[in-house]
C-alpha cells in the first residue's frame, strides 16, 4: 500500500487496515503464525487476561509476540464500569512502556454491563473516554452503531470511533449498514468496523463502506483452518479498500450493454453490405 493511503491514527500510521484480536485461538502456535498471514501491524490484547505481574516468566501471550514488528493495542474487555475501564487502561499503558512502546498511548476501550447481549454501554463509554483522553491516550472506543453517539465521542477527542458490524463474536456480519453509512459519511476521524465480521466478502464489504479498518477476531481464530482464513482476510481487506478508492460505478435501474455498436467499424460495414 502506498504511503498516501496509510492508516493514521493519532500519532502513529500504519501500512495494515487489519486489526487482529489475539483470543480463541486453538493454540498460541496458531495465533502467531495467523498474525504473520494477515500482515497486520496493529494486535489488541485484553488486558484483564494477562498477569502483569509476572510478565516475564506466566504470561506466553505477551512473549511469544515480537512487539518490534507488532503495535500493541492494549483493550478494556471484560469492564462494566467506567472505573474498572479506566484502571484497565492505565494497566494497558503501562503493558506498552514494558514492552518496549514507551510512546504507545493507545487503547481499545470498551464498557459493556450487559452479559447477555455484550452491546457497549454508551453513557459509560462516553464518560471513560472523555477521562482518559484529558490523561493523553489515544482511544478507540468500541460502540453501538448510533451516530449521535459517534459524534459525541469525536467530540472530546477520540482519534476513532469503532461501531460493531453486530454482536460480538456472532459472526453475523454487518447489520445496520445505514446507520454505519451515517458515521462512516459525518466522522472526520478514522471509522474501523469492529465485532461480528464473520467472513472475508464482509470484511470486504466494510472497506467498500469507507470504513477506514477492520478489527477481526473470532473469524479468523473460530475458522477450521485459522491460517488460511487470516491471509484470506488480509487479502479482503485489501480488495475492499482498492474497490472504495477506485470509486464504484452507479447501479442502473436496467441493463446496460456492455459492448454497443453504435459508431463501431463492424456496424458500419454490416449498413454498407
Amino acid at each position: 500500500m502506498s504511503e498516501q493511503d496509510q492508516l493514521i491514527i493519532g500519532n502513529k500510521n500504519f501500512n495494515s487496515r487489519l486489526i487482529v484480536g489475539t483470543g480463541k485461538y486453538k493454540n498460541l502456535k496458531d495465533m502467531i503464525e495467523c498474525l504473520a498471514k494477515s500482515e497486520t501491524e496493529m494486535v489488541t490484547v485484553a488486558i484483564r487476561r494477562l498477569n502483569l505481574l509476572n510478565i516475564s516468566k506466566n504470561n506466553n501471550l505477551i512473549t511469544a509476540i515480537n512487539w518490534e514488528n507488532l503495535w500493541l493495542l492494549p483493550n478494556t474487555a471484560g469492564a462494566k464500569t467506567t472505573e474498572e475501564a479506566i484502571r484497565l487502561a492505565f494497566l494497558g499503558r503501562e503493558l506498552s512502556k514494558r514492552i518496549g512502546q514507551k510512546e504507545n498511548n493507545f487503547v481499545k476501550l470498551e464498557v459493556i454491563s450487559d452479559p447477555k447481549y455484550l452491546f457497549p454501554d454508551p453513557i459509560g463509554t462516553l464518560k471513560a473516554a472523555e477521562f482518559l483522553v484529558k490523561k493523553g491516550f489515544i482511544v478507540l472506543p468500541y460502540t453501538n452503531t448510533d451516530p449521535m453517539l459517534a459524534r459525541h465521542l469525536e467530540d472530546v477527542g477520540c482519534s476513532t470511533i469503532m461501531p460493531l458490524g453486530s454482536p460480538i463474536g456472532s459472526g453475523q456480519g454487518i447489520q445496520n449498514i445505514n446507520n454505519i453509512q451515517i458515521i462512516i459519511e459525518n466522522s472526520n476521524i478514522p471509522v474501523i468496523i469492529d465485532a461480528g465480521i464473520g467472513s472475508p466478502s464482509e470484511a470486504s464489504l466494510a472497506m467498500e463502506l469507507g470504513a477506514e479498518a477492520v478489527l477481526i477476531n473470532s473469524a479468523i481464530a473460530k475458522a477450521e483452518n485459522s491460517i488460511i482464513m487470516a491471509k484470506a482476510m488480509n487479502l479482503a481487506v485489501q480488495a475492499g479498500r482498492q474497490a472504495y478508492l477506485a470509486g464504484q460505478m452507479v447501479p442502473y435501474k436496467f441493463a446496460q450493454s456492455s459492448s454497443p455498436l453504435k459508431g463501431s467499424k463492424f456496424l458500419q460495414l454490416s449498413e454498407n453490405s
